[in-house]
């Protein structure tokens, strides 16, 4: 159970998702951390405590897929939610096979990415909050 602010990390390598994302969160009680690519996400994750990880799929330097896989093999409870512009059957396989708690298609609408936050914190942590 949590009993501080969940902390959510948002990585996408556009600036303005990133802040977007955290402006929305802020207010409905996450602490957010921000990196632009997915090495800047793993070392956070690896030095810092987080519950949840939204994640682009396609950015420079280390993917999202990339990205999740690295932080399952030590960190294999944590919901990671993918997000891409480009969300294939390929992807979206290749995603399940990564343990993704859920899939997200750009452009994101405000429902569906604070309810699909709002339940990865419920059914991973019995969170009582509601994100949506």
């Amino acid at each position: 159970m949590i009993t501080q602010a969940p902390r959510l990390l948002i990585t996408d390598d556009d600036r303005d998702v990133r802040e977007t994302l955290g402006s929305i969160f802020e207010p409905r009680g996450f602490e957010t951390l921000l990196a632009s690519d997915g090495r800047e996400a793993l070392d956070i994750v690896q030095h810092e405590p987080v519950h949840v990880v939204l994640i682009d799929m396609h950015m420079p330097r280390m993917n999202g897929l990339e990205m999740i896989r690295a932080v399952k093999r030590t960190h294999a409870v944590m919901p990671c939610i993918l997000i891409s512009a480009k969300l294939d059957e390929q992807l979206v396989e290749a995603a399940r096979q990564a343990q993704v708690f859920s899939q997200l298609a750009k452009p994101l609408s405000l429902l569906d990415v604070t309810q699909t936050v709002g339940a990865a914190m419920r059914q991973t942590y019995d969170w009582p909050g509601a994100a949506g």
